[in-house]
């Protein structure tokens, strides 16, 4: 007997409650369904359907094998198609949110290599420091960067996240440069609006593993809301910035800015924050989502510096 067969054949007729309907549903002969009923009724040793000249109707052990083989079959469905999707060319229109700065400097500048490699799948960028519900936007998926919340929806880590301290050779040369954290008050400070960047936690660990803990509660007089802004201040000598290490790591290497207090961890009383994408929760993941979560992976797997 082909017991998968059989279960689809029993769960036809058990829905449509008549074997000829559910033969004609299957493309079978009403015989061939007929055999898979009674195959199975030998099986489990119990009667499924009472019969009689006006139709057939569920048995108690019918109704129980029915709630049962629903669940097994919607378990194989799954499967299959979890399966198969592995082997699905990724196509279709993939919708993507993006906060601003790190959309603009490291994901849409490797967009054409993605479209290169997948020609199937068009775009259609959000970007904005808005975190958007995907649910109500019907976005596929989101870049989101720092600790998520707790929500229904799936995640995978892309990259690190960390911040650093630094301003412009200029800054430092006229104002000295910071050797503690507490030393951060004296100084001009450039800082983002967010009410969460209103203080900031700096863990230090010393050769022995012991771990020294500073808070520093800094006063500006220019809170900025964008990071690019922030970054360019920075580099213009207006102050001492905490910024993303993706953010300013280019301007490290060509000497527009310099690293402060760099054996100091910028780090809150949180779990540790990342670069995640983020999408709805789904059994399966479509091929092009998955395509594109895996592609930057691996494009940023290749930036250490972060």
């Amino acid at each position: 007997m082909d017991y998968f067969a059989a279960v689809r054949a029993f769960l036809q007729a058990a829905e449509l409650g008549s074997f000829s309907k559910a033969a004609h549903q299957m493309d079978l002969k009403v015989s061939t369904v007929s055999r898979y009923v009674t195959d199975l009724e030998c099986d489990l040793g119990i009667a499924l359907f009472n019969r009689s000249t006006r139709g057939q109707a569920l048995t108690e052990g019918g109704r129980i094998f029915k709630a049962q083989a629903l669940v097994a079959m919607k378990a194989l469905d799954d499967a299959r198609e979890a399966t198969s999707s592995l082997n699905a060319r990724p196509k279709g229109v993939l919708r993507v949110a993006m906060p601003t700065s790190f959309g603009r400097h490291h994901v849409m500048k490797h967009l054409p290599i993605f479209l290169e490699r997948y020609p199937d799948i068009s775009v259609e960028a959000v970007v904005s420091d808005e975190a958007v519900n995907l649910i109500e936007t019907q976005m596929d998926l989101a870049i989101r960067i720092g600790t998520l919340p707790d929500s229904q929806l799936m995640a995978r880590k892309l990259a690190a996240h960390r911040r650093m301290l630094c301003a412009s050779p200029q800054y430092l040369t006229r104002y000295g440069t910071p050797s503690s954290p507490s030393d951060l008050t004296e100084h001009r400070v450039l800082r983002c609006i967010q009410a969460a960047d209103a203080k900031w936690t700096f863990v230090n660990r010393d050769q022995k593993g012991e771990r020294a803990e500073a808070k520093v509660k800094p006063h500006s007089r220019i809170l900025v809301s964008d990071i690019d802004i922030l970054r360019d201040l920075a580099k213009a000598g207006s102050g001492i910035a905490l910024l993303p290490s993706w953010s300013i790591n280019s301007a490290i290497e060509s000497g527009e800015l310099v690293g402060i207090l760099t054996d100091w961890e910028e780090r809150a009383t949180r779990p540790e924050p990342a670069i995640w994408a983020v999408y709805p929760p789904k059994k399966v993941v479509s091929s092009k989502v998955r395509a594109f979560v895996d592609f930057y992976v691996s494009i940023f797997e290749q930036a250490p510096q972060w």
